[in-house]
């Protein structure tokens, strides 16, 4: 499993958000982009890159734009970027909850 993972909830629908792409950067380096990937049925990405990142600040960019048009539905944000800063611990949890006008994100476990 890789040290960072994520959760993508359509809290408009009520149900896992499949086929989210899912794109693990670093927000300063070379090669910037680390690992794409795509929700399962479930909304989760267990292999998004290394299983061990070195500490430093990198970025989770979801394609919600592109969700949300495969559900033929409205969306104001054609992507959620969101930056983390990765340290010591084994793991790093991203969940994020995601309708078409909102939001929101949080450390999981």
């Amino acid at each position: 499993m890789s040290q960072v993972t994520t959760h993508v909830l359509d809290t408009a629908r009520g149900c896992p958000a499949a086929g989210v792409v899912v794109v693990l950067e670093q927000a300063v380096g070379d090669p910037p982009i680390l690992a794409t990937a795509t929700t399962d049925e479930m909304g989760r990405v267990f292999d998004l890159g290394a299983d061990r990142l070195e500490p430093g600040v990198y970025r989770l960019r979801f394609n919600t734009g592109g969700y949300f048009a495969d559900q033929a539905m409205p969306g104001f944000f054609p992507e959620v970027l969101v930056s983390i800063e990765v340290g010591s611990a084994d793991h790093y949890h991203v969940p994020l909850l995601l309708s078409p006008f909102g939001y929101s994100t949080y450390r999981g476990s």
